[in-house]
């Protein structure tokens, strides 16, 4: 087999940063950060949203929130566009 011809695939940290839910999945994800839990270093990375916080998958009505107000960014941007 040729030598670096797949990613490094290891055991990474991944928190999910609307409700602080951490959990460790195996990926090849290139990670910046790291950080120590139960004395085993860990690639660290941070996500908006997981199967924990998503309404789709939780069930939950309007548990996600709109950090950015993306929306509204949108329509105010666009609203000289709207068509008659």
């Amino acid at each position: 087999m040729k030598k670096d011809a797949h990613p490094n695939y290891r055991d990474v940290l991944f928190e999910d940063v609307s409700n602080g839910i951490r959990f460790i999945i195996g990926s090849t994800i290139r990670t910046r950060e790291t950080i120590v839990v139960d004395g085993v270093e860990y690639p660290y990375y941070k996500i908006e949203v997981s199967s924990e916080s998503h309404p789709y998958y939780t069930g939950a009505k309007n548990k996600i929130m709109d950090t950015a107000g993306r929306v509204e960014k949108f329509n105010q941007r666009f609203s000289k566009y709207k068509r008659s």
